[in-house]
This record gives C-alpha cells, structure tokens and sequence, in this order.
C-alpha cells in the first residue's frame, strides 16, 4: 500500500504514522466494525467521487444495524472525504477511500455498549483490484467450500468488519487452488456473491444476478442494472445455481475496487468464448464512460473535489 500525507479520525487530520489505535481496541477482540469502499476517478474536471453520499449512508445504515452510533453526520463524513482527497495531493487515476468506524479502547467483554465509537477515513491510490489483465482477458473464479451464513446466524447486509472472516477464508481457498477469486454459495446452494463483488451472469442476451437476499447491496451492482436497463438490456435478478453458472454465455464481478471484472474460467469450466464478452466489454466501457465523467446523463453520481 502506498501511503499518504494524511488520514481523517474523529474529525481531525492527522499524519499517515500518526493514526494508531490501542491494542485492546474492542473491535480488534470482538470484530464489530463497519467499513466502506468509495472511490475517486480522475476526471477532466480534476478527481470525481463515484456515488460518495450512497456510500456514506450505507456506511451509517451498517453502523446502525449493528449497534454502533457513529458520531458524525453524512453530511459531515462526505466533506471529510472530499478535503482528504484535496489534502493528500494525489495525482494518479484513481485514488480508493475507507470510511470506517470501530469500537475503540475502555470496555473489554462481548458487550458493547459502553465503547467508545472511533470514526476514520483513509485514502491511497489503488490500481486493478484483480489486476489490469484480468480487467482485459477475465479471471479464473472458484466456487468455494465456504458458503455465506444463513440470515438466521448473520447480517450479510451489513458492511462489517466481521463479515470479512468469511471472505478472507473463501479468498485464501481459491487462491491456494491457483484460481484469483473465490464465489461463495448461501446456505441453500445458490449464489451469494464473490468474496468482496457481486456476480453477473449472461445467458441468451439476458444479464442475470441474484438477489441480496444475503449479501451485501452492492451500489455497483445497483449502478450495473440501471446502465444495463438504459442500454436496452433485458435484467433479471433470479437466484442462480451452480449449473447455471458453468454454462452461462458471459460472467463478470461488480464492485468498487472490482469495477468491471470479467469472468473467463469457473471451476475449470470455460465461459463463453474464454474470454472478455461482447455485453461485459459494452457495461464495462460504458462503466468507465460514467466514473471519468465522459457521461453527462450520469453525472449527478459524480461528486467533484
């Protein structure tokens, strides 16, 4: 990771080295924190948040639905993004931020209320999350043994901190079986999601993705199905199953560090033509029209610094 000039906590900017915690942070024992991906394109107009006030709001709607009361407006954490964007003098073609909030030091115990709520915001600049080739060729996809956890024992919607154990374990597998990323089945063995994006599918002209029945609600995934639908494109959101998957026409991941990914091998099982499609080529662009402000129709999305 590069590092940056400065990181926003509690309503201060302090010096990259300077944003430390305490070990006994209640978080780092108990995982409850919430998190968020947002990110920055630069533009002709200089840097361009993508969808930054949606972003914050899930960022709160998490915090709340997992008891932690994060003590700053949307308002408030919104200017707080754009000025450490400013204040950080960054000149690549993106530049990725973390809001984030977590439970900090004075209370140990799985009980938290008392705890105090520490709020940050980083920002470093980010290239390919599954790298520039794979954004070009597709990457190799495995479903995994880990699948996500029933509504009954979790709260997939929630952007958590917690929830990432699970990612992290499905990532590693499908790592270690030489594939670059992991697609995670629910309980009922239907797909969830990816371990940090969301699937699409392409079947007879059809784009096709589940429902967030336990899974994250994806503003990427969201802002995919309205390109889609404005392009003429047939959306339908379906549970999708292993089988369908392996003989489905195009497949791709959605997310903000994922951005558009195409899906070329899943579960050694070649997709379409093994290759980027000719529909994920088409959102893909267009996607990338949209986040550098090349596309007036979607530029009340754009938040420029």
């Amino acid at each position: 990771m590069n590092a940056a000039k400065y990181i926003w906590m509690n309503g201060k900017f302090v010096a990259w080295d300077d944003a430390k915690v305490h070990v006994l942070s209640h978080t780092l024992h108990y995982g409850n924190g919430v998190i968020e991906g947002t990110k920055a394109y630069k533009t002709e107009r200089g840097y361009a948040i993508f969808r930054l006030n949606d972003h914050t709001k899930r960022l709160k709607d998490s915090a709340k639905m997992t008891l932690m009361d994060i003590p700053f407006s949307v308002e408030e954490m919104n200017e707080a993004q754009i000025e450490l964007i400013r204040k950080n003098d960054f000149s690549g073609d993106n530049v990725y931020l973390r809001p984030f909030a977590f439970l900090g030091y004075g209370v140990m115990g799985v009980y938290h209320k008392d705890a105090p709520v520490e709020t940050a915001v980083a920002a470093w600049e980010w290239g390919a999350y599954l790298g520039e080739e794979g954004m070009k060729k597709g990457i190799k996809l495995k479903i995994v043994s880990m699948t996500r956890p029933a509504n009954t024992s979790n709260m997939g919607k929630a952007k958590a901190t917690a929830n990432y154990l699970n990612s992290q374990m499905a990532k590693y597998e499908a790592i270690d079986c030489g594939y670059e990323e992991a697609l995670l089945l629910d309980d009922q063995g239907y797909v969830a999601e990816a371990s940090g994006a969301s699937f699409f599918m392409v079947k007879n002209g059809v784009l096709i993705t589940p429902p967030n029945d336990n899974s994250l609600e994806s503003i990427t995934q969201k802002t995919v199905i309205e390109m889609a639908q404005n392009m003429g494109i047939k959306v339908e959101r379906k549970r999708i199953s292993r089988e369908d998957v392996y003989i489905a026409d195009e497949a791709f991941l959605t997310g903000t560090a994922a951005e558009i990914t195409p899906v070329r091998i899943i579960d050694a099982r070649e997709i379409g033509c093994g290759a980027r499609g000719e529909m994920t080529e088409k959102l893909q662009s267009g996607y990338f029209d949209i986040v550098f402000g090349r596309n007036k129709e979607y530029e009340h999305y754009l938040t420029y610094v």
